[in-house]
């Protein structure tokens, strides 16, 4: 028998069914009871109790502070059945002024700070609302909002706040829930409510209209946002991403030496943990140039000061920072709200929308409490006046009644009156029998039909209620409205790419036969009186020599030509950098260069080059020339492009920028030079082979070419280290395809020429020789001769060097003088 009644309350379940069923039941109590706000009043259901509890303990601004301890201890017994550790966390955290832009909790002890440090025990700390939560719970005794039994029956809790602002934006929310989360910045309670004024006035308003009220979230600790498509796209959407940085300034002191100083941080960021964090880089030299970091944050206000190397930029310091730390974060919009008992997914324009729908509720509820309530008053009113009017009949039946039941039934009888009407004249006092008191009754009752009237009025026009709710709101932005803190810098977001974190500077880029290339601060190579021996440049193999030397910046772009026409491209900094007797490491760990190929030229690309004026000419060794658009090689792949057709035997010699208008000069090895207008030139695409620049004679060869000018020099330099500079009138600019005139006289004594250039008067000239020494010397050194002398000895080349490269520098105003011999033989002949 007892097994038959076991059998009768056993029941067959499907596990996974009943899973699915329980997981689901509790998913929607983390999402509706937990984690998400409310889109009315934007709190979250332990907010909102803590709030509601205070207002009904009276702990309001004008009152003293309670123990915190009081106000958990209370919520947790009739409306949060959870963790302390709940209640008190969020309580904290509505009263800490970094993580509320307006706090609606007022804390009075340590409720912790922006270094990370957490609240004191909830017995230390007191608490009271603020003079704005005042606002979230007005009116919520006159039936505003609906309520609902807490979790024991045992007392009524507000399913929502009146909320006389939208709390949702002005503060934000984030929480965790099953399965979905919300993030929701806080914004700008003063540009917030000029976006309800707009919406109320225009209720097709687009989402971009209402940005011009609402430019982007305004964050308690200040910081600056960084571009506006992202906050567009989450105004727009409900979802997007918005990168945010510390408010910096960069200072420069007395000495001359300049500091980062860091005023205002990026939300939730930890100032204590950013601080550790630079000091960590420094330490560990990821970021050069930083000699101190210090906060010297107190209580007018937060100040972090990084002290920076004088010789540094705190440009790219800070870029560097930007990148690796927290000193630049991003915040990801997901404004998900709960919205009648369900979550959903809101832009901007919606959250004003179920705003402006709540307080229509609230105002229409609000105005019917106070008109049933004048009409309960005008009720007694009326009975009064009634009683005022018969008053010695009205005493004759009270006291002619036994009783003060049979005394109400005769009044009711007698004059028609109501239950309440004769319950009152039955509580009347004696003193209301004088003439003033009549008077005042009188008063009151026609006072109280007018606000009948008025009421029913308000209650059948929806342009009056939304009148007091913009009434409402425009006072509530006079009285707590203020500045935005944050600062948000439209344009295009600007994302930190690797030249934003290297310091621009003038460099210089060696490149060698053997293809071993390096970067070296100009700054090593002091200048010398022509004639000296020279400073080791680098050093190389004993059967290599330095082929390239290029003046340039690390910002700009460097275009490789080789001797079979293909162009490759590599930007300054990412060419290592060595000392001045460091070797460098091969080309071909940068780029895709076939090993049968050389890098014959080498020209450096500025941001200014890109121009749609501007060329590149090229230069054959056997004299062949073309003239091709810069912007025909901006998009070069790391394997390389074909820049010039080549004819059989030629190989590429020079490479140079130039514009219309603009002559080229071409030298040769025997030491003849032509001189013709690049425009003779026609603009031909990268595959084209060219025309014929120079006709060259036999067994001779091209060894430069560059830019002439008007009132420019031609400088060259023979392989014994002889070389003069000559004014380029002296050169006559004739059609291109000549044999050129003679600038050098080629004998035994100076060899050969081995590279010619133009100059301006004010660059300094390095040579070097094929064993890899360098000197520097300023051009206007060089003696001014005529185009069929010798020159004068710019460098002792020793037996078996020579000179192999020439390439103009930015003049040294501080040079280092080297005293050199010069005898008469070596001066001009």
């Amino acid at each position: 028998m007892a097994n038959e009644d076991l059998n009768n309350r056993i029941t067959n379940v499907d596990l996974s069914k009943r899973m699915r069923s329980s997981f689901l039941d509790y998913a929607m109590s983390v999402i509706v009871a937990r984690a998400l706000p409310d889109v009315c009043d934007g709190l979250k259901p332990v907010q909102r109790r803590i709030l509601y509890d205070m207002h009904e303990l009276g702990v309001t601004p004008d009152k003293p502070y309670k123990k915190s301890a009081r106000v958990v201890g209370d919520v947790l017994g009739k409306y949060h059945p959870h963790g302390d550790s709940a209640v008190y966390g969020a309580l904290v955290r509505m009263a800490q002024p970094f993580s509320y832009r307006y706090m609606l909790v007022d804390g009075h002890g340590n409720f912790g700070s922006i270094d990370g440090d957490g609240a004191a025990a909830m017995r230390y700390t007191e608490a009271r609302l603020s003079r704005v939560s005042v606002e979230m719970l007005r009116d919520i005794n006159k039936d505003t909002v609906k309520f609902q039994d807490n979790y024991d029956g045992t007392e009524r809790e507000p399913v929502v706040l009146p909320a006389r602002f939208p709390n949702l934006l002005v503060n934000g929310a984030n929480g965790i829930a099953v399965g979905m989360a919300t993030n929701i910045p806080p914004h700008n309670l003063s540009e917030v409510i000029d976006g309800i004024h707009m919406l109320m006035h225009n209720p097709d308003v687009t989402v971009p209209e209402l940005m011009k009220a609402i430019p982007g979230p305004d964050f308690p600790t200040g910081g600056v946002v960084i571009g506006k498509s992202g906050i567009r796209k989450a105004y727009q959407t409900g979802r997007g991403t918005i990168a945010l940085r510390a408010k910096v300034d960069i200072q420069e002191q007395k000495n001359g030496k300049k500091q980062i100083v860091i005023t205002q941080m990026p939300y939730m960021v930890n100032k204590a943990q950013l601080v550790k964090h630079i000091a960590n880089l420094v330490r560990d030299k990821r970021i050069m140039g930083i000699t101190d970091v210090n906060d010297e944050s107190d209580r007018e206000g937060l100040r972090v000061v990084i002290k920076v190397r004088r010789d540094a930029s705190a440009q790219i310091i800070l870029n560097n920072l930007y990148k690796m730390t927290l000193l630049q974060t991003s915040f990801s919009f997901n404004m998900l709200a709960i919205v009648n008992g369900a979550p959903r997914l809101l832009n901007l324009k919606q959250i004003l929308q179920y705003y402006l729908k709540h307080q229509v509720e609230v105002v229409r509820r609000r105005v019917k409490y106070e008109l049933n309530r004048a009409q309960k008053r005008d009720e007694i009113m009326r009975g009064l006046l009634i009683a005022l009017d018969h008053i010695k009949e009205i005493i004759r039946i009270i006291r002619s009644s036994k009783t003060s039941v049979v005394a109400k039934a005769h009044l009711m009888d007698n004059f028609k009156l109501t239950d309440r009407q004769a319950q009152a004249i039955l509580d009347m006092r004696l003193v209301r029998l004088t003439g003033l008191e009549y008077g005042k009754i009188e008063a009151t009752h026609k006072q109280l039909l007018k606000d009948i009237t008025n009421y029913k009025g308000i209650l059948g026009d929806p342009k009056k209620v939304d009148h007091i709710i913009d009434t409402q709101i425009l006072k509530l932005k006079k009285r707590f409205g203020d500045k935005r803190r944050t600062k948000i810098m439209f344009g295009k977001v600007m994302s930190l790419e690797d030249e934003d974190l290297i310091e621009p500077k003038d460099v210089m880029v060696t490149l060698t036969h053997r293809g071993y290339v390096k970067r070296i601060n100009t700054d090593e190579f002091k200048t010398q009186n022509r004639g000296g021996r020279g400073i080791q440049g680098m050093d190389v193999h004993n059967d290599d020599f330095v082929e390239h030397l290029i003046s340039t910046n690390t910002h700009d772009t460097l275009l490789l030509f080789t001797n079979a026409g293909k162009v490759y491209r590599m930007t300054v900094y990412q060419i290592p950098e060595y000392g001045r007797n460091a070797k460098g490491l091969p080309i071909i760990n940068f780029l895709k260069i076939d090993p049968k190929e050389r890098i014959q030229a080498v020209i450096n690309v500025s941001d200014k080059s890109h121009d749609q004026d501007k060329y590149l000419f090229f230069t054959t060794v056997q004299g062949t020339v073309k003239r091709t658009p810069v912007k025909d090689f901006m998009n070069i792949r790391r394997s390389g492009l074909k820049a010039i057709h080549l004819n059989k035997g030629d190989e590429l010699l020079n490479v140079s920028i130039v514009s219309s208008g603009q002559n080229m000069i071409i030298g040769t090895h025997q030491g003849y030079a032509v001189a013709f207008p690049v425009d003779s030139v026609r603009s031909m695409g990268r595959d084209a082979t060219g025309v014929r620049g120079a006709q060259l004679r036999p067994h001779d060869y091209a060894i430069g070419a560059d830019v002439l000018g008007p009132h420019d020099y031609v400088f060259v330099i023979s392989e014994k280290g002889y070389g003069k500079r000559t004014p380029a009138n002296q050169y006559q600019i004739k059609g291109r395809g000549g044999k050129g005139i003679k600038t050098v006289n080629v004998a035994k004594k100076n060899g050969p020429l081995a590279g010619l250039t133009t100059l301006h008067g004010h660059e300094d000239l390095m040579l070097m020789t094929n064993r890899g020494v360098t000197i520097r010397f300023n051009a206007s050194d060089v003696s001014e001769t005529s185009r069929v002398t010798y020159g004068v000895r710019l460098i002792r080349v020793n037996k078996g060097s020579k000179v192999t490269t020439l390439a103009k520098v930015p003049h040294d105003d501080t040079p280092e003088k080297i005293q050199a011999k010069s005898t008469d033989s070596e001066k001009q002949n």
